[in-house]
């Protein structure tokens, strides 16, 4: 039986990835700081820490940042000072250890700078949010059954390798079994490690190219997702059909989908353009030249992160997605499979 190979898409982001992000604010707002240490910080101070105000302006911005309610701003404002405060206590101390000079800190800090001042750059051309059209929002509704009228939900099985351990003699063996258990008899008898799985997703959850490519497999057909490190070994062992969302319920995430997709093609557009009228030169770049990074990929490193598209909202195509917008979506294709 021959398998079918799934192309490999973007993985969730790991909690150390997004503990960096975090860091990366932090240390924007201690750059910021450490650039002020020498003049007065404008606004009334509220508290001094051995010397050193925090303001009024700085309290404020902490309840902004926090999206605290109108109703809650007394007793949030109180957590948030002592926050401050502890924040001040570690900032000076840092600068007594000199870290403040340490080289990677400051490598560190100018990064923050250039991301900071990038996304702040992109959310001026991007502007004022326009909400999308009820008939824009019909139209993805009607377009998109897979994710609303015409749900499925696919029970799957699989088996978890290692990508390193699917050499020749593995995919032979898959290629010549006729079922996932006799796949799992011929890894044991090779000592091949592997671990077993039991899922099952809403078409809603996959890219619509998958879901296509799904419903046209016959029942028990094995086929290989290739997700980094890992990759897995899938049959499907059901399809049924599932309650659909109806149009009042989908509107909210069609919307939000639909405004981060116009967002993230105006950010395309602007990075594009300031591509065009830009001399760059790759300087002692390896032979054959430096890739040209695409506007898209450009975008997305600097653009601030659309809020993810909930279930049923769209995931468009995981193999070799056509369109910049499809990369946020992509995150969600295949890697709900796991």
């Amino acid at each position: 039986m021959h398998t079918k190979p799934v192309h490999s898409v973007p993985r969730f982001p790991t909690r150390r990835a997004l503990r960096n992000g975090a860091m990366l604010l932090v240390a924007a707002a201690v750059l910021s700081a450490c650039g002020a240490k020498d003049s007065k910080k404008p606004g009334q101070a509220v508290v001094s820490v051995n010397g050193e105000e925090i303001t009024v302006l700085q309290l404020n911005d902490e309840l902004q940042h926090a999206n605290v309610q109108a109703g809650q701003q007394a007793s949030a404002s109180k957590q948030l000072m002592e926050s401050l405060i502890d924040r001040q206590l570690l900032q000076s101390a840092a600068v007594k250890e000199g870290l403040d000079r340490d080289p990677k800190v400051l490598l560190t800090l100018e990064r923050a700078k250039s991301v900071l001042l990038a996304q702040a750059y992109l959310q001026k051309r991007i502007g004022t949010p326009v909400k999308p059209s009820a008939a824009e929002v019909q139209e993805y509704y009607d377009k998109n059954p897979q994710f609303f009228t015409a749900r499925k939900q696919f029970e799957m099985r699989q088996l978890i390798l290692t990508s390193a351990s699917l050499d020749a003699t593995v995919k032979a063996a898959i290629d010549n079994a006729k079922s996932l258990d006799e796949v799992a008899a011929w890894l044991d008898a090779h000592q091949v490690k592997y671990n077993r799985n039991q899922v099952s997703r809403m078409s809603s959850e996959l890219p619509a190219e998958m879901v296509g490519k799904l419903l046209a497999l016959p029942k028990g057909q094995l086929f290989i997702v290739r997700e980094g490190e890992r990759s897995l070994l899938i049959s499907i062992t059901d399809i049924k059909d599932a309650p659909s969302v109806p149009l009042e319920t989908a509107t909210p995430q069609i919307g939000q989908f639909l405004l981060n997709k116009k967002n993230k093609e105006v950010a395309d557009a602007e990075v594009k353009r300031l591509r065009a009228a830009a001399k760059i030169e790759y300087l002692n770049a390896p032979a054959g030249g430096a890739p040209a990074a695409s506007a898209s990929a450009a975008a997305s490193a600097t653009a601030p992160a659309p809020a993810p598209a909930p279930a049923p909202a769209p995931v468009p195509a995981a193999a070799a997605p056509a369109a910049a917008e499809t990369q946020d979506a992509n995150a969600r294709g295949v890697a709900g499979l796991k």
